[in-house]
């Protein structure tokens, strides 16, 4: 890659993710990191700036995360988040403590004024709200720092060492509710780091179709197609990379949702490319017979999904690559190196440790999903299939609570397709709503008689990038009416939940 990069070095925080959208919202290519990445791999990736992103810990606390102090001689322009402030002003000779005083720690929105004569809050309103998360106080300022935002309670929200580049600020610019966090960043990325901006998806199309090329070479290549919008876009980008060289294979696992094969099947009927649909319902069915735990589940899908590839690619012949529609986000909740495992991705977290491929090509990793719709777009997919809501790899086998059976998806199929109806005539907006069947059975009163069946539980949420989500509200009117038909028309519910809880603590997903 020859474009501009900054380099984020992840320190644990809740919010790293979203730091590295904003930056590429700014036409500014990031990678995110882990925190210890060595110094000779800093200079290679040669960044023009660096972000340290905020953390669970304490940097005074034994074992806590600490970088390559190598990284301050860089000459490049460094900007703290939170602990990442913290760390910055400890490892160059400044002071952090526990906030002695309950009026020293700091959450939630908190009125913050700043100096408007350093470049980071350059052009922005002297005062502003912004968002706090630390318990954390800065003591002492290291030498040739001066303070450049505050609190009523802490004097010293905002550091700063302009000569060197160097930025800290307690707060967290990448959350929206930080009102003018956007423009702090892009001060940092434009007046501080003196980036050009120009990176665009336009760009990337461009350089993925090259990378792909020159992988592959002359090789076939096998790619994992669910008729969702990453598999999709894979598909029309490894389509124009390598054109025939290309089978799409689309595996029916079972646990897709009501009469969703064949749409997937006659979506990908006028596409000029080598479609192959494989009917593997018994197989996957029967390997997840009896299993319960959420991780168990998904490990033996991605594992399945491998065994159905590696047994239609001999009868394809010498297949080299394995082609897979994973994402950032799949990565990052997938966990790696001393990153928290949210959950595993059954492309990722869950594929066997040996697979029947010479390589494991995956051109849309680096992306968060609006970015993978704006590929799409510039690949000419249509907007039917650009703007489809996601639908995991394991489909409904992670909107069933506890074991999968026949039975249970049956139900859930015709009550998850009375709620997308319902949603769909209402034309209510939201990202992505669904409903999951609950392992609870609760007594009910139907026909005037006894009924001891299962509870549905619906959900529905806001989103632009599936790292945070809010809950959508819903009109009451729209719940009844899919309440009511669930309850009249799926044999086997007597109650219909709705969730409202948002992302973090919750998942987009059930398991």
């Amino acid at each position: 890659m020859d474009h501009q990069k900054i380099l984020i070095l992840d320190f644990g925080g809740q919010y790293n993710q979203l730091i590295a959208r904003r930056v590429r919202e700014q036409q500014v290519y990031c990678e995110v990191k882990p925190y210890d990445l060595p110094l000779e791999e800093i200079r290679r990736f040669d960044p023009i700036g660096i972000i340290f992103t905020g953390g669970p810990n304490s940097v005074y606390a034994a074992g806590s995360p600490h970088p390559d102090p190598g990284v301050f001689a860089l000459g490049l322009p460094i900007l703290g988040i939170c602990y990442g402030c913290q760390l910055l002003a400890q490892e160059l000779g400044g002071l952090v403590t526990a906030a002695q005083a309950d009026s020293a720690r700091e959450y939630g929105k908190t009125l913050t004024f700043f100096d408007p004569s350093c470049k980071l809050f350059r052009g922005l309103p002297e005062q502003s709200v912004t968002w706090m998360s630390h318990g954390d106080y800065l003591a002492k300022v290291p030498e040739g720092f001066s303070l450049c935002a505050r609190s009523e309670a802490c004097p010293t929200v905002g550091i700063c060492d302009e000569s060197r580049g160097f930025y800290g600020v307690q707060f967290h610019p990448e959350v929206n509710h930080t009102q003018y966090g956007s423009q702090m960043l892009r001060n940092f990325l434009y007046a501080v780091c003196g980036a050009a901006g120009g990176w665009t998806m336009a760009g990337y199309k461009q350089e993925a179709i090259e990378n792909v090329r020159a992988r592959v070479g002359g090789g076939k290549v096998l790619l994992a197609l669910s008729g969702g919008v990453d598999s999709s876009v894979a598909a029309a980008l490894l389509a124009e990379a390598v054109g025939s060289q290309l089978t799409c294979v689309f595996v029916d696992h079972g646990l897709m949702r009501k009469n969703e094969g064949d749409e997937v099947e006659a979506a990908f009927a006028p596409w000029d490319i080598h479609f192959v649909r494989v009917n593997a319902q018994d197989r996957f069915l029967g390997r997840l017979a009896g299993v319960t735990e959420p991780e168990q589940k998904r490990h033996i899908i991605g594992e399945e999904f491998i065994r159905v590839f590696e047994a239609e690619a001999k009868k394809i012949g010498q297949v080299d690559f394995l082609v897979q529609g994973t994402i950032y986000p799949d990565v990052i909740e997938s966990g790696k190196g001393d990153a928290a495992v949210i959950k595993s991705h059954h492309n990722v977290g869950g594929l066997p440790e040996h697979v029947d491929f010479k390589e494991i090509i995956e051109p849309l990793r680096m992306l968060f999903k609006d970015e993978v719709r704006a590929l799409g777009r510039e690949l000419g997919l249509p907007e039917y299939l650009v703007s489809r809501q996601p639908f995991p790899g394991p489909g409904l086998g992670i909107r069933i609570i506890g074991e999968v059976t026949e039975e249970k998806l049956a139900l859930l199929r015709e009550a998850d397709a009375i709620f997308r109806q319902e949603v769909a005539r209402a034309g209510f907006p939201m990202d992505q709503y669904f409903a999951a069947l609950t392992n609870m059975r609760s007594v009910g009163v139907m026909g005037d008689g006894r009924s001891y069946d299962y509870a549905v539980a619906l959900r529905g949420v806001l989103t632009s990038d599936f790292m945070t989500a809010d809950w959508a509200r819903i009109p009451y009117e729209l719940l009844d009416r899919v309440s009511s038909r669930i309850v009249n028309e799926v044999r086997g519910v007597n109650r219909v939940l709705y969730d409202i809880t948002s992302k973090p603590p919750a998942t987009v997903e059930f398991e």
